[in-house]
């Protein structure tokens, strides 16, 4: 049957029509927002080419949470710059570290707010990296260890949940073991699953965190950009290995990876809509910029994610909880 007796306008007559037979939305309790805490007093910096997004120290941070709160935002995804870098990366496992100290401070105010923290070497490596180097070359397994005892150290400051992101082989074996075997059973996984080594971290890795790589590339352990069927093999031995939450990284160029993944494993998705991606949108006309953020929001929705973390999502929460 088709037209004249079909008529596919019929459904698009006025807003209340159109609202009535929407297949994809996205809502305020799809964000996770991430949050920089740096070590010092006083410090609320915005960071370069992140508009709106900032360099906090702990004493700053709970406001930060608490207007999180105001605008209907209650998870976070937690990095940490440190002071001091060395090979091995020992202030991501440090008890005192800036990351275990700002999950303790957070936990301690508010219970209502999930802090999961990123878990990676490369924001406390000297070189960069993810792991330990040797002849020039990032390590797998003893780089895994670190990251597994990281893992632990967080969820033992009180994270709620863990979200490696080094895409070594084997750390979400390593780190379910780690939490299973200490009493944290109950702690989540979420995996960077296929996380693409892209172009687009690049402000992140500059401003953010200030970890950009001093030699080489990350492109032995992050996926090549060209490779879809590589990410869903990654994605099956991540959960194979107990990830609970998968994820797309980047977000923008990537939702065939997305569509595919939801389609196939049918668990809960995020995506990372990162700083590069962030930025493009920020670049484009103020008239333009807000139609596209809902756009981009909804679009990957209907490609499959669940989560939705990303720069946007302060600016986003207050203008639809207002």
């Amino acid at each position: 049957m088709a037209y004249p007796v079909v008529r596919m306008r019929r459904l698009r007559k006025n807003q209340i029509v159109r609202n009535m037979v929407r297949e994809n939305s996205f809502n305020i309790e799809n964000f996770i927002y991430p949050v920089f805490v740096v070590h010092g007093n006083g410090i609320r910096n915005e960071i370069p080419n992140m508009n709106d997004n900032y360099h906090l120290s702990l004493d700053k941070v709970e406001k930060e949470i608490e207007e999180l709160r105001l605008a209907g935002i209650n998870k976070i995804l937690l990095f940490g710059v440190p002071e001091k870098k060395d090979s091995l990366g020992t202030e991501a496992y440090s008890e005192n570290g800036i990351v275990q100290q700002a999950v303790r401070k957070i936990k301690g105010s508010f219970n209502d707010v999930m802090v999961i923290t990123d878990v990676c070497l490369c924001e406390y490596t000297q070189h960069g990296h993810c792991g330990i180097i040797k002849n020039d070359y990032l390590v797998n397994d003893e780089s895994v260890e670190l990251i597994s005892k990281t893992a632990l150290s967080h969820v033992e400051a009180g994270s709620d949940m863990v979200a490696p992101s080094a895409m070594l082989d084997g750390q979400i074996k390593a780190i379910r073991s780690s939490l299973d075997e200490s009493g944290f059973s109950d702690i989540p996984i979420m995996a960077y699953s296929a996380k693409y080594a892209s172009t687009l971290y690049a402000n992140f890795f500059k401003y953010g965190t200030g970890s950009s790589v001093q030699f080489g590339d990350k492109k032995t352990h992050q996926m090549d950009f060209a490779n879809g069927n590589e990410a869903l093999r990654e994605i099956a031995l991540d959960i194979e290995e107990g990830a609970d939450i998968i994820m797309v990284k980047p977000a923008m160029m990537y939702l065939d990876i997305v569509y595919r993944a939801k389609s196939e494993f049918n668990i809960p998705l995020a995506v990372y809509n990162v700083s590069g991606e962030f930025e493009m949108v920020e670049n484009i006309s103020r008239d333009l910029r807000w139609d596209l953020k809902i756009e981009l929001m909804t679009a990957f929705k209907r490609a499959g994610a669940d989560m939705i973390i990303s720069y946007h999502a302060k600016e986003i929460a207050r203008n639809l909880k207002n």
